[in-house]
């Protein structure tokens, strides 16, 4: 069997990780990688063999994606980016009828972590507080705005006077007007989730966020604290959820029962590579479920405390390439 990690991009982590975990249970298997530019990406330089797929909008995305499977025998999918997973979650079942499992959470769930406005509502109705939301009429100073729909950190804005507010803030409707919460005064924690296939959840790993590059942590470090009993409680059990989530959350210096839920990604994080060299090893976890079956034992927590991830750039030279 083999495995395809799609829009692979730079997780050439990612890649690796499934790569030592698949040769340890099925030693010819593979990974494979696939990109709408496969030869300007690193993790398809890395895989065992590499892809190009159309971009998500195109209308033959899924059809080529289906017919790259069945050539190459691939059992398993691991989507990495926000805007392939509603489609994905949406055909799962049609390629499910190939032997091919994708690893996404179902439709609905996706639809309350892409929808900012959902995601506040789901973490109220889990008893995690969220940041106030504030109409563009009444709202106060300091003030976070960031679009319900977006990710990487693109278009949030940290605003502290009315001079700092234009007419575009006002005028776009897909951005939220937020209380903000200061790093003065809050930690930032990105929360890596494993939900098995029925839902439930197995391990909780809190990275805190060190030092952030573009939206994606650089510097982070695993803490054991509060917050690993706290989401237990509260997020024990989310329909639909399968696979890697990570949760975004603030949680007061001073203060520990101030914890905010801030967002979910249904997916792997770019700071996935600490969660699993601190030992929680998802990729294979995710091997034995959806290819061998196996229930995953809960409530894994003999993952390494206090372990600080540095990333930093590395090189992969590709010879030969046409530009």
């Amino acid at each position: 069997m083999h495995i395809l990690i799609t829009s692979a991009g730079r997780r050439v982590s990612l890649v690796r990780a499934f790569q030592t975990e698949l040769k340890l249970l099925v030693p010819n298997g593979k990974v494979f990688a696939a990109d709408a530019n496969p030869t300007a990406s690193a993790a398809c330089n890395v895989a065992d063999a590499s892809f190009k797929l159309p971009m998500i909008n195109d209308d033959n995305y899924l059809e080529c994606l289906l017919q790259v499977c069945l050539k190459n025998k691939i059992s398993l999918i691991i989507p990495t980016i926000d805007n392939e997973l509603s489609l994905l979650a949406l055909n799962r079942i049609k390629f499910e009828e190939y032997n091919i499992q994708i690893v996404v959470s179902s439709i609905e769930f996706i639809n309350k972590c892409r929808d900012k406005r959902n995601t506040q509502t789901f973490f109220l109705s889990k008893n995690i507080r969220v940041a106030k939301e504030y109409t563009k009429d009444n709202y106060e100073f300091p003030l976070f705005i960031k679009p319900y729909n977006g990710s990487n950190s693109v278009d949030t804005y940290i605003i502290r006077s009315k001079q700092e507010l234009n007419f575009t803030h006002f005028e776009n409707e897909k951005l939220m007007f937020l209380e903000y919460l200061d790093h003065e005064t809050f930690d930032e924690f990105t929360c890596d989730l494993y939900y098995g296939r029925d839902n439930l959840l197995k391990c909780v790993v809190p990275r805190k966020r060190v030092f952030v590059r573009a939206g994606e942590v650089n510097k982070a470090v695993t803490v054991s604290d509060k917050l690993v009993p706290y989401l237990i409680e509260r997020l024990k059990k989310i329909e639909g959820a399968r696979g890697c989530l990570t949760v975004q959350i603030f949680k007061c210096m001073t203060n520990n029962e101030k914890i905010y839920g801030i967002e979910i990604n249904p997916r792997f994080g770019g700071g996935f590579p600490l969660t699993y060299l601190a030992g929680a090893n998802y990729p294979k976890w995710i091997i034995e479920e959806y290819v061998f079956g196996k229930k995953i034992v809960e409530n894994f927590e003999c993952w390494e405390e206090n372990l600080m991830m540095l990333r930093y750039c590395d090189e992969i030279l590709v010879r030969g390439h046409q530009s």
